[in-house]
């Protein structure tokens, strides 16, 4: 049985997988959706990008989880990124949903230059939080009204600190294996940095047709290629 450790990206808490959690646990295996610090339930909690590295490492020390699968979607991606390195015993395999992947030194405004200024402009004037998307934001995302409504409707403002801290990594990417889903509607290359990697023998893509939330509209097709990502690959 595999188990899955689901970690959704910025504004985001646990709630965004529940409907994933069902096909996972449907095959039979561990689902485990984390909010981490200072989001939805636990918004109020102090977190900086360490903080947020913690939750996971503890989420699967804790429960003495093996043969994790460690999902991290967008922002996620840089906190999973560094506990899928201080897991590795555990790890079956890393997946990144159009995720941003850490690097040595670099945050996640590093890594999005075009967006750096407003996020930082953003964190500034929300008191030290990003604040959520609006709902026009999510537009051309291949949600419907209702999925939209949902995801605002349950974000919270995000901790800057986690956005602006350097990852620090105990070990290179390159050597975990790791599954990088492409959602095409967000942008057709998955960028530099995460094409080195895919140029690697323990990284393989998978492209999704629809947005950067494909846990609200395609459910289902992601937990397909979770599950996809459980079986004996590389």
């Amino acid at each position: 049985m595999t188990e899955f450790v689901l970690v959704a990206g910025a504004w985001l808490g646990g709630w965004a997988w529940d409907e994933v959690v069902p096909e996972l646990r449907a095959a039979g295996h561990g689902v485990h959706p984390l909010t981490l610090s200072g989001l939805a339930e636990r918004r109020g909690v102090p977190a900086r990008q360490q903080t947020h590295v913690r939750d996971i490492v503890e989420a699967v020390e804790r429960r003495d989880l093996r043969d994790v699968v460690l999902v991290g979607h967008s922002y996620a991606g840089i906190p999973v990124g560094q506990a899928a390195a201080r897991t590795a015993d555990r790890l079956a395999r890393v997946v990144f949903v159009d995720a941003v992947v850490p690097a040595e030194g670099a945050s996640f405004v590093s890594s999005w230059p075009e967006g750096r200024a407003g996020v930082e402009a953003s964190i500034a004037a929300g008191g030290g939080f990003w604040a959520p998307l609006g709902a026009d934001d999510y537009a051309g995302q291949g949600l419907d009204d209702a999925q939209i409504a949902r995801i605002v409707g349950g974000s919270t403002p995000h901790p800057g600190a986690t956005l602006t801290e350097p990852a620090v990594l105990t070990r290179p990417l390159d050597g975990l294996p790791a599954t990088y889903v492409k959602c095409l509607l967000d942008g057709p290359d998955p960028g530099e940095d995460v094409a080195a990697l895919l140029a690697g023998e323990r990284w393989r893509l998978v492209e999704m047709d629809t947005g950067h939330w494909p846990m609200f509209s395609r459910p289902r097709e992601l937990a397909g290629i979770l599950l996809d990502a459980a079986g004996p690959v590389g």
